[in-house]
């Protein structure tokens, strides 16, 4: 399998870089981390914008840095996207564009300008000037050069910090959708861990410039000993296929294996992949199954460990009949009044799904 292999090691000033991963050269990974612990100090090192005193960088067997070999950024075949769009002001949004794809061959050109276009959803800004654009706009215009390089990997760097909620919703489908469509893997920096939910296949997990885990982002994403469980928004990933709707309730119904769960009508074709994110606050618990509640969506589960987050709450962390993991949030006077503990059968009711992709 393709890999992208990273070992940095750099000091700067009072701050120790030591980072080491290796991830598929596919999918999504995400570098997560709180502000300061040197998630962008990596994707500059991976980009060659920054040359460590040690450092490892191979991508898809390509060294592009190591003890002998450092290539500049220019003749690294990725794209940069970064938190800020840096586009030339005095160009117009067409220009912008085929500068990055003149920086490729025409005969090495991966990516055809319309299809980038089309995709992003910036046809009608071509003859735009780029101070008039607004920032969600000028985001999608940085992707669509960044891809007209026909990189062998996308970088970026907080792409979706400067903007606010309304602009960010209206982005993020467009981000979903870049894997699906070029197949080109991308190494995404957040502190959000719902953009993460959204978009990552994989997480390597960042604090005060070490690696502290990486792997699958649902795995991540539940695991008590890691602090991305104890977030007030919590929640947990389910990869499952869309199943059947039902149009008299306004309701598509998601497959896991055996059980499934409603969201609300989404106008998917049966059989396609879908992810869902449950939130932990909406897991509540029961010894019995229910009929009698106006709760839909209640899955089978057995329980894995438990973890007090305070002297009132508690997180448990359940396993379902797929293997799939998810997160319930409760009281510790509920836990101690059900006798929950390890290996415990029990259901999980969930009030709220949301369908991420």
């Amino acid at each position: 399998m393709s890999e992208i292999e990273v070992r940095i090691s750099n000091q700067l000033g009072e701050f120790d870089l030591d980072v080491a991963f290796s991830v598929p050269a596919q999918g999504v990974t995400a570098l997560f981390g709180s502000s300061g612990s040197g998630k962008t100090s990596v994707l500059r090192a991976i980009a060659g914008l920054e040359r460590p005193s040690q450092g490892l960088v191979r991508v898809n067997q390509e060294v592009w840095q190591d003890q002998r070999r450092f290539l500049p950024p220019h003749r690294r075949s990725l794209g940069y996207v970064f938190q800020e769009a840096s586009l030339f002001p005095h160009l117009s949004v067409r220009r912008n564009l085929e500068y990055g794809l003149r920086r490729v061959a025409e005969k090495a050109r991966l990516i055809a300008f319309h299809d980038v276009v089309e995709l992003l959803g910036i046809a009608g800004l071509l003859k735009r000037e780029t101070h008039k654009l607004s920032g969600g706009e000028r985001q999608r215009v940085a992707i669509a050069r960044a891809l007209l390089t026909s990189p062998r990997l996308l970088l970026m760097d907080e792409p979706l910090s400067a903007l606010d909620h309304g602009a960010k919703q209206l982005i993020l489908p467009y981000l979903e959708s870049l894997h699906d469509e070029f197949g080109i893997p991308s190494i995404y920096v957040s502190h959000d861990p719902n953009e993460v939910a959204r978009l990552a296949d994989r997480m390597v997990l960042l604090d005060q410039g070490k690696v502290v885990a990486s792997g699958e982002a649902a795995n991540l994403l539940t695991r008590l000993d890691l602090p991305l469980s104890e977030y007030g928004d919590a929640s947990a990933l389910l990869e499952g296929t869309v199943s059947s709707h039902d149009n008299s309730y306004h309701l598509t119904w998601i497959s896991l294996q055996g059980n499934r769960v409603a969201v609300p009508r989404e106008d998917l074709p049966v059989g396609r992949h879908a992810r869902v994110q449950i939130q932990a606050r909406d897991v509540s618990l029961a010894i019995h199954a229910h009929s009698d509640t106006s709760i839909l969506n209640i899955l089978p589960a057995r329980v894995i460990d438990t973890h007090d987050i305070n002297q009132t709450q508690m997180l448990v962390r359940l396993e379902l009949e797929d293997g799939q993991t998810l997160l319930s949030r409760i009281t510790r006077r509920s836990a101690m009044g059900m006798g929950i503990h390890e290996g415990m059968m029990l259901y999980a009711q969930v009030k709220s799904v949301a369908l991420l992709a």
